[in-house]
This record gives structure tokens, sequence and C-alpha cells, in this order.
């Protein structure tokens, strides 16, 4: 399992013809979520005139719902929905705000700004991807942990904490495709003389080469 998801709440707001576009978008785990997120920006801007919006919600993407807010039919909420789409995201929802300046955007031009507002707000947010990892400790002699610290640091296998006992005791939390050689590699430059043990498993938050319980 992976997919990609948004880091944080993002936003962004720019003028288009004297209408302001407001995006704004937001991690959910559930269409109750969603539509609890859609009603604060309603509150948030009472006095604009639309509130577009679209989420897509699941890992496999089955959930998908949009809105043009009284815009024209197909110039807000699918361009929207795209947005979130070609970002190849899920579990969000997108909020376009439109306070309207009093000129006519035509169609086009509405598609235009829903586009930008949608895709300020997502780059605002930064996106990161969902995997399925495991928390382990590895545990290991104090004349081991330089070998030890030296193979993380070529693999980029990050340690989230080292606690010094009678013995070492280091903690990482990988991707479950990345355990076995994780595992062989340890093996291999303590010749056996490494302990491993599993903390947690489920899903975590991937940046980089790193692995996070929230972010």
């Amino acid at each position: 399992m992976s997919y990609k998801t948004i880091k944080k709440h993002g936003t962004g707001e720019f003028e288009e013809k004297k209408s302001i576009f407001t995006g704004n978008v937001k991690r959910v785990s559930s269409e109750e979520e969603a539509r609890d997120f859609i009603e604060s920006m309603r509150n948030k801007y009472k006095e604009a005139r639309h509130n577009v919006y679209a989420y897509i919600i699941g890992e496999n993407k089955g959930i998908q719902r949009y809105s043009d807010d009284g815009e024209p039919q197909g110039t807000g909420g699918i361009p929207v929905l795209e947005v979130i789409k070609k970002n190849d995201i899920t579990d969000c929802v997108v909020v376009v705000t439109r306070y309207f300046g009093g000129i006519l955007l035509g169609t086009g031009g509405l598609t235009r700004a829903y586009t930008k507002g949608a895709s300020l707000a997502i780059k605002d947010a930064g996106i990161v991807e969902k995997v399925e990892g495991t928390h382990i400790k590895v545990v290991i002699d104090y004349e081991l942990l330089g070998k030890v610290q030296y193979i993380c640091g070529q693999n980029k296998w990050h340690i989230e904490n080292i606690e010094y006992t009678d013995k070492v005791c280091i903690e990482m939390i990988k991707e479950n495709s990345m355990l076995s050689e994780i595992e062989e590699q340890l093996k291999d430059v303590t010749n056996g003389n490494v302990e491993f043990s599993k903390v947690r498993e489920g899903v975590f938050f991937k940046e980089g080469f790193r692995l996070y319980e929230e972010i």
C-alpha cells in the first residue's frame, strides 16, 4: 500500500479582474470530515459569492465529489477535482472561494481561475506519501555502533533514537519492503551479533528518506 496525500493545510490567494480567489486544502479521512471543512470555509467566507469544492477520499480514490456552487456548470468543481487528480493525491478536500469583483470571466476564465486557486493551495500544503511501515528496534554491543551508524548513513536509513543501557538500542521506522534488506545488511556488518524487534506496524507518512507517525 502506497499513496500520496497533502502534508498540511495549505492556502493560496490571487486576484483576477477584481475577483478575489482563495484556495484552501485540508487532509481528511472521511466524507464527514470533508463536509465539515467545506462548511467551515463557508462560515469563514460568509460574504463570498461562491465556495467551489472538490474532494477525493480513499486509497483507491473511490470517493470523488465536487460542486460548482452556483458557477456555470463545469467551470468550478470539475477543474478543482482535476487538479487533485493531476497531483495524484487522495484523502484531501479543496475549497476555492470567490469574491465576485463585478467583471464576468467567461467559462474559460473561470476554469483557469479555479484551477489556479486549487493549484496554489496544494503547492502551499506540500505532498507526502503514505506507506505501510514498521517501527523497529535494533540491539547491538557498544563496539558495533560505529559500523551500524556507517551502514545506516550509506543507505540513508534515518535513525530515530539511540538508547544507551548495558547495550545500544537503535530505533528506526522503515517501509516494510525494506525490512529484509536492513536485517540482512546489519547481520552482515555485525557478524550476526544483532537483535531485531518490532515496536509497531502500521501506516506512516513518508517524506524524503524518513517515515513519520504524524506530520
